[in-house]
């Protein structure tokens, strides 16, 4: 009996850190992603996957990158020039959550024909990002993680979801 407890342990407690990431995990997996060449095909890797399986929890983490002027490989046919592991993670980012792009660039109603076929929204304002600088919408960023107004973002939250998200903002708070 003693045996099936302790199993029944190491698999709960093994379960739960198979899904949880780290900061060295995150850098890991984003110097994979700077390896591919075109922007368009980021969330097409296996270290991408495994960012987006991580989910709404890893965009803190996520966001410590966004200062990151380490030039990579990946070109974006959008700005005409090779993208930071920053904007790699600003990227990755807002595929896992799209962000309030008004709210934190100060731009509105960006044309999306400006980047045809690009399933990387954000890229559009990369230009805007740059002007402000990294840093002001790393802070501009965690802000609204942290904000009430995200509970609502971008669908209404309802259930678990909303209840933990309140949790994530009260404990920021």
């Amino acid at each position: 009996m003693a045996k099936t407890r302790l199993l029944i342990f190491f698999v709960v407690l093994s379960g739960n850190f198979s899904n949880s990431q780290s900061k060295p995990e995150i850098d890991s997996l984003l110097d994979g992603i700077a390896r591919i060449e075109n922007s368009k095909e980021i969330t097409k890797t296996e270290q991408a996957e495994k960012i987006l399986a991580f989910g709404e929890s890893s965009l803190t983490i996520l966001a410590e990158f966004f200062i990151d002027s380490t030039k990579t490989v990946v070109r974006s046919e959008c700005q005409e020039r090779n993208l930071t592991k920053g904007e790699l993670a600003i990227i990755m980012a807002d595929r896992i959550e799209i962000m309030p792009y008004a709210t934190i660039t100060g731009i509105q109603n960006c044309l999306l024909t400006y980047c045809e076929n690009n399933p990387n929204i954000v890229e559009y304002y990369l230009w805007a990002i740059k002007r402000d600088g990294y840093d002001n919408f790393q802070k501009k960023y965690v802000d609204w993680i942290y904000s009430k107004d995200r509970l609502d973002w971008p669908i209404k939250l309802k259930g678990k979801a909303r209840k933990e998200r309140k949790k994530q903002i009260r404990n920021a708070n």
